[in-house]
């Protein structure tokens, strides 16, 4: 059993179409089948380099690994233009030379008497040679497909048109390609946007006329933004590998996209195995789904929550390099992520808040330095004990803290807050304890004296 995932490369990879591949990857996954990525770039004029490497790119990152392809369509010419010969040579295409002005009138007049603008079949029986070809679609009858989200669709012949399947230059249309390739690469299930409900009774029509099987269908409803229009870029970011740059793992990013349109029950988290074990068509929504950034957030920070060291290295790696950070061997990384991952949203929040365990700094937030360091008695104090420790651990060090506060009988805060902002530099760490220890001893010696001389 066969899937495939057959982006344009005329942008990058966005969120409409991450769904679409995660879905057709899972049902390709759960039929033990193969699920083909496909590039369908023959509108010369928008394709770019530049797009194919960003849905390559998006496709490595969100880890939808493909059985068969990339293939490309612009590699494919020579079997498109075989079939468009045979259908001519059997009288189910014809060339149609009628200009754009004519074509516009004809338009134009039948939407003035209410009828459906479609072309008239004036070409038809002129027995041409050049122009544009036109698939001949039959004039009686019924399409009928059952959707395997949208249930059962009946189009009447007569609503279609004699669509158009190769340009005056030669090179072929959407609607033959998509049909050629998904009977020779032998897809089994055709799993995309609801924007191509129109374009499925042309196809059906063009694979009987060429004696072929179509496949299934599964068509997705669209993704609306929180008020109620099409997601775009309005809406935030809806680029995948923005969302990648922003500190989302590709995990969250996935299991999010699931629930987009798609449930098993009330559960909202599901690793990657679970997404596959339970995907079924069936249960996929008829209605829009309405994107939430502050849902996406929530399940981001699950995520992280919930992910092993070596996973949380893996993707924090990028964001490390984005903003510098060299890990040294001390301290631990693994415990520092292991410190930071209950409390990050993103992961570049992460990034931010291990660097003060490698990276030494000179200055210090100046608000909150006015603030926690007008009186410097806490900090010496402080400074005092933690020198003499003999054993440098996150128990003593807080035992340390709670004598200085004891002996100035001052608040906690008195004493957190400052040396919480001598180790980050600006204010921005967790348990300080724990900061303290992982920091190093001579390291948070050498931060609280530089509070204190500020």
């Amino acid at each position: 059993m066969k899937s495939r995932f057959a982006p344009s490369p005329t942008g990058y990879l966005h969120i409409g179409g991450a769904r679409t591949a995660l879905f057709a990857w899972a049902w390709a996954k759960k039929q033990q089948g193969k699920f083909v990525l496909r590039i369908e770039d023959t509108d010369l004029e928008r394709s770019t380099q530049e797009s194919v490497d960003a849905i390559l790119q998006g496709m490595d990152w969100l880890g939808l690994d493909y059985d068969e392809g990339p293939f490309y369509q612009t590699d494919r010419f020579d079997r498109y233009k075989q079939v468009i010969q045979q259908l001519l040579d059997e009288k189910k295409a014809y060339y149609c030379e009628c200009s754009k002005e004519r074509l516009q009138t004809l338009r134009e007049n039948l939407i003035k008497q209410g009828k459906k603008a479609k072309y008239d079949g004036c070409c038809q029986n002129k027995n041409l040679n050049t122009g544009v070809v036109r698939f001949n679609n039959p004039d009686d009858g019924l399409v009928v497909f059952n959707d395997a989200v949208k249930g059962q669709i009946s189009i009447n012949n007569k609503e279609l048109d004699d669509l158009i399947i190769a340009r005056s230059d030669g090179t072929p249309t959407y609607n033959l390609t998509v049909v050629v390739d998904d009977h020779d690469m032998q897809i089994d299930c055709v799993i995309r946007g609801d924007d191509h409900i129109n374009n499925t009774p042309k196809q059906i029509n063009l694979y009987q006329a060429l004696g072929w099987h179509s496949p299934e269908f599964a068509h997705l409803p669209m993704i609306l933004g929180s008020d109620g229009t099409r997601l775009s870029k309005r809406h935030g970011a809806v680029s995948v590998m923005a969302y990648r740059d922003s500190g989302f793992l590709p995990e969250a990013l996935l299991n999010y996209l699931a629930r987009l349109g798609w449930s098993h029950g009330d559960q909202e988290i599901f690793s990657m195995d679970e997404i596959v074990k339970l995907f079924e068509l069936k249960d996929i929504n008829k209605a829009p789904a309405s994107f939430n950034q502050d849902k996406l957030l929530w399940l981001n920070q699950e995520t992280i929550k919930n992910s092993s060291i070596e996973n949380l290295l893996n993707n924090l790696a990028w964001h490390l390099q984005n903003q510098a950070i060299t890990i040294t061997d001390t301290p631990n990384i693994g415990a520092v992520l292991q410190h930071l991952q209950n409390r990050c949203k993103t992961l570049v929040d992460m990034a931010g808040e291990v660097k003060i365990f490698y990276q030494d700094f000179n200055t210090f937030d100046e608000e909150l330095a006015r603030k926690h360091f007008k009186d410097k008695a806490p900090l010496k104090h402080l400074f005092a004990k933690l020198e003499a420790l003999n054993t440098w651990q996150a128990c003593s060090i807080k035992q340390a803290v709670k004598e200085v506060c004891f002996e100035l009988n001052i608040g906690f805060g008195k004493v957190g807050q400052p040396f919480r902002l001598a180790l980050s530099g600006n204010g921005n760490a967790g348990s300080i304890d724990i900061v303290a220890e992982l920091v190093g001893k001579d390291k948070a010696l050498s931060r609280l004296k530089m509070a204190i001389n500020l």
